[in-house]
């Protein structure tokens, strides 16, 4: 289930960088959980060599 107060208080930024996307996908992994992070993001974090955020379970 979408955590729709979370989406609706933090939009992502238009024309965003990688380095925002990233923070935005940390943060709503953690808040919503609603869908799995893109690849890209991924790929970056495990770059950054930064631990992978455990998803929020999603509620039914």
């Amino acid at each position: 289930m979408i955590n729709a107060k979370w989406h609706k208080q933090h939009v992502m930024p238009m024309g965003s960088t990688l380095s925002q996307r990233v923070d935005w996908h940390v943060a709503h992994a953690k808040a919503c959980g609603c869908r799995e992070m893109p690849p890209t993001v991924l790929k970056e974090l495990r770059r950054l060599g930064k631990e992978l955020p455990k998803r929020r379970p999603r509620v039914k």
